[in-house]
C-alpha cells in the first residue's frame, strides 16, 4: 500500500526537478555558446600563430576561467539589478495606493478601457482588482510598468552560466590536453571536429528551448562559431608573420 501511494508523490517530485532544470537551461545554453566560441577563438588564433601546445593551453585556460568568471558575475549582477528595480517600483506602487488611491484606480480603469472593457463590466473589474492591495499592485506592475519579477535565483544563474561556460568551453581544449596522435595543424583539426560537435549540441539545446528548427539552430551556431574562429585564425597568422618578419 505504501509503495502504491508513494508513486504519485515521486512522479510529482521528478516533474518538479525537471521543470526547475528547464528554467535554467537557457542560461546553460547561452553560457555554453559563449564559452565554446571564445575558447575556440583563442585556440584558432594560437594555431594561426603556430604557437606551441603549452602556450595554447596556458592562453586557453586563462581565457576560459577569467572570461567564464566575468560572464557569470555579469549574469548575476544583471539579474540582481532587475530584481532590485522590480522591488523598488513595487514599493512605490504600494505607497501610491495608500496616498493617491483614486488616481491609481483611474489608472486601472484606463488600462482595461484600452482592452475594450466599458460600462458596468469595467467598473466591476476595477472594483475586483482594487479590493486587494497585492492584486492591485501586481496589476500595476504588469500592465502599467510592464515589469515581471524574475523568479530565478541570481546566484544560481551566475553559477550555471560559469559552469556551462567552462564545461562547453573546455571542448576545444581537449585536442591539446590529450595525445590524439596528431601534431600541429592536425591537432587543430581535431579541435575543429570536437568543437563542431560541441556547437551542434548547444545549437540543438537552443532549438529545444526556443521551440525552433533544430537543423537551423545547429547550422546557425556552427556558422557563428566558425566565423569567430576564422577571424581569430587569420589574425593570429597575420600577427605571427608581422612579428617574426
Amino acid at each position: 500500500m505504501s509503495d502504491t501511494h508513494s508513486h504519485p508523490h515521486s512522479h510529482e517530485q521528478s516533474r518538479h526537478r525537471i521543470s526547475n532544470l528547464q528554467e535554467y537551461l537557457g542560461e546553460f545554453v547561452y553560457g555554453g555558446i559563449d564559452g565554446c566560441v571564445t575558447t575556440f577563438a583563442v585556440v584558432a588564433g594560437s594555431a594561426g600563430a603556430d604557437l606551441s601546445v603549452n602556450v595554447v593551453l596556458i592562453l586557453g585556460f586563462a581565457n576560459l576561467l577569467a572570461d567564464g568568471f566575468s560572464m557569470s558575475v555579469g549574469a548575476y549582477l544583471s539579474t540582481q539589478s532587475d530584481r532590485d528595480q522590480y522591488f523598488k517600483h513595487e514599493r512605490i506602487e504600494y505607497q501610491e495606493i495608500e496616498e493617491i488611491p483614486e488616481m491609481e484606480r483611474q489608472e486601472v480603469r484606463e488600462i482595461y478601457q484600452r482592452k475594450g472593457f466599458e460600462g458596468e463590466l469595467l467598473e466591476q473589474v476595477v472594483d475586483v482588482i482594487t479590493a486587494d492591495k497585492d492584486r492591485w499592485v501586481d496589476e500595476m506592475m504588469k500592465n502599467e510598468l510592464e515589469m515581471v519579477l524574475e523568479t530565478k535565483s541570481p546566484l544560481a544563474i551566475g553559477g550555471i552560466t560559469f559552469l556551462s561556460f567552462v564545461l562547453v568551453g573546455l571542448i576545444p581544449m581537449l585536442a591539446y590536453l590529450f595525445d590524439w596522435g596528431a601534431e600541429g595543424n592536425s591537432r587543430f583539426m581535431v579541435a575543429c571536429v570536437l568543437t563542431s560537435l560541441g556547437f551542434a549540441l548547444v545549437g540543438w539545446l537552443k532549438a529545444y528551448i526556443n521551440h525552433t528548427s533544430r537543423l537551423r539552430s545547429v547550422l546557425e551556431t556552427l556558422f557563428l562559431g566558425g566565423s569567430a574562429a576564422a577571424v581569430s585564425y587569420f589574425v593570429g597568422d597575420v600577427l605571427a608573420r608581422i612579428i617574426t618578419g
